[in-house]
């Protein structure tokens, strides 16, 4: 039986490269992209529409394949594993934030964050047990039964982000979580965040296009035409 892969937050990533299409068609998203996220950090990644911004993410998290490079998470060299490994990793020990919330509408608040539990195969009741707890720690215990069409923009988002950390995980991945919500749900947002990142140590990756939510960040990765023009960890 494979013994379970235990990763901390650390992220290092050497000379990463992505292309779209072939021949005159191509299109490079990443070029030679290389930087360090030290464990614990909440980090931006910044830059212009169409500079690779989300592409990167997909790409550490394991949505999506690079053409060349190495991704390391907690010493784990994850450019070397097959899919489905990455699946059970990113199922295990990462957590998920979007703009567009990506919750279940015929599901109510503790069922949408219960659901990486359930799909881990933990029992209904202990997952919502655990659901109903995350959802406590964003502030929407009395929200528990409600459906996403009767939810706020704002509670919406805190359900994604109930759901991202109901399975304690290493890592955040969140991607524009702000940019559909008005100034002063995205400011609870990333309060939220900073929370989580302070109390837990939980590493925090998002991907903004806005300089304000950069600024609250350990640092910024930014990005323009596919490769790192600023580091603010220094560490390139």
């Amino acid at each position: 039986m494979e013994q379970e892969v235990k990763i901390d937050g650390m992220i290092t990533v050497k000379g990463l490269t992505k292309t779209y299409g072939k021949g005159e068609a191509a299109a490079r998203a990443l070029r030679d992209v290389s930087f360090t996220i030290n464990q614990g950090e909440m980090v931006s990644i910044t830059g212009p529409s169409g500079c690779g911004k989300t592409t990167l993410l997909h790409i550490l998290a394991g949505i999506e394949s690079s053409d060349s490079g190495e991704i390391w998470i907690g010493g784990a060299p994850i450019h070397t594993w097959d899919d489905k490994r990455i699946a059970k990793l990113r199922l295990a020990r990462m957590g998920f934030i979007f703009q567009a919330y990506h919750l279940v509408p015929v599901l109510n608040a503790w069922e949408n964050t219960a659901l990486p539990l359930i799909a881990s195969g933990i029992p209904a009741s202990k997952a919502k047990e655990r659901a109903l707890e995350a959802l406590k720690e964003v502030g929407l215990a009395e929200k528990a039964s409600q459906y996403p069409g009767t939810l706020s923009g704002g509670q919406n988002q805190r359900v994604a982000i109930a759901r991202a950390i109901v399975g304690r995980p290493d890592i955040i991945w969140a991607d524009e979580p702000t940019g559909a919500l008005d100034t002063d749900s995205a400011e609870q947002i990333i309060g939220m965040l900073e929370m989580l990142n302070r109390h837990h140590g939980t590493t925090i990756v998002i991907v903004t296009h806005d300089p304000r939510i950069a600024n609250r960040t350990s640092y910024a990765i930014r990005l323009q035409n596919g490769r790192v023009i600023h580091d603010g960890g220094g560490s390139l």
